[in-house]
């Protein structure tokens, strides 16, 4: 595969052991409706934290929208980190430009993934695909009319889209803070003219992902490595052996690593990542990009 690279809010209450958890918990120079073609490489653009654009298929999909203000919001309490203000960094590119899309993906409402300013900045009339009638019911009611379910047949604009399950933590950390961790999902993005393309979402590896990634056979894998941390439990998204794991499972795709460096608790870098891949012998199959870089595939 060739790869280059081009260079709150409703909020969730976490109760764990008493203490109060909120899970409040492309520099290109054209605009994406001047870049996406039909056909051809797919782009996938590093906004922050885990904030995509992914074109494909001549389609342009903002995934997981956090549009907030550096510091807008506090940190989470109870987890690594706490005293600091989310989000941690500036987006790297104007609104306008993030908001340039056909339709958006919500894998699960956690505000670093849905927050207020996406609500009130995003066309209330774009189409917005949700995990589930529970979390598409909550996206109408903040205004928006055109809220659709993903499911195993999901398609737009000629591109499926096919909802996949995950895990927000271990089973222990479930066990303990499943109510407030809640559902979440991936998405894969196939097309006759195009890569694979799988979207983890917030979760660790597990048998969820093996099995999406032995029944889809992406080409590209994008995970949420920022090893996220709640005081006293296993990490909630994945880490440094969460993304080798996935690469022996598939060493063949390219795995794009991302949901780094821009919320309290994610305490895995950039760089930290990269030296372990060089370690572990697989830096040739992961990108790390920066915030605003794009991807081509």
């Amino acid at each position: 595969m060739n790869i280059k690279t081009n260079s709150v809010t409703r909020r969730h209450t976490l109760m764990i052991g008493g203490a109060a958890l909120a899970s409040s918990l492309i520099s290109p120079s054209l605009s994406l409706a001047e870049t996406a073609t039909k056909g051809g490489n797919a782009k996938i653009t590093q906004v922050r934290n885990a904030t995509l654009l992914v074109e494909y298929g001549g389609a342009r999909f903002l995934v997981d929208p956090m549009l907030s203000d550096k510091g807008a919001f506090p940190g989470f309490p109870g987890t690594a980190h706490s005293q600091l203000r989310n989000p941690l960094v500036e987006l790297p590119m104007p609104i306008d430009r993030i908001i340039d899309v056909d339709a958006a993906i919500v894998t699960h409402l956690h505000p670093d993934h849905w927050d207020e300013a996406a609500k009130s900045k995003l066309p209330k009339s774009l189409p917005i695909y949700a995990q589930n009638d529970t979390d598409a019911a909550l996206i109408r009611k903040d205004g928006f009319s055109d809220v659709r379910v993903l499911s195993g047949t999901s398609e737009f604009k000629g591109v499926k889209l096919t909802k996949t399950e995950g895990q927000h933590g271990s089973d222990a950390t479930l066990a303990v803070a499943g109510e407030v961790l809640g559902k979440v999902c991936g998405v894969v993005f196939s097309h006759p003219d195009q890569k694979t393309i799988y979207l983890a979402g917030d979760t660790v590896w597990n048998s969820f992902v093996a099995s999406s990634m032995a029944q889809h056979k992406p080409d590209v894998i994008i995970l949420n490595t920022g090893n996220a941390v709640v005081l006293g439990l296993d990490p909630i998204i994945m880490g440094r052996e969460d993304v080798l794991a996935v690469h022996k499972a598939a060493p063949a795709a390219k795995i794009v690593a991302t949901h780094m460096e821009a919320i309290n608790h994610c305490i895995l870098s950039r760089a930290d990542l990269k030296d372990f891949a060089d370690r572990r012998g697989f830096a040739g199959s992961l990108l790390i990009p920066a915030d605003g870089e794009t991807l081509t595939v």
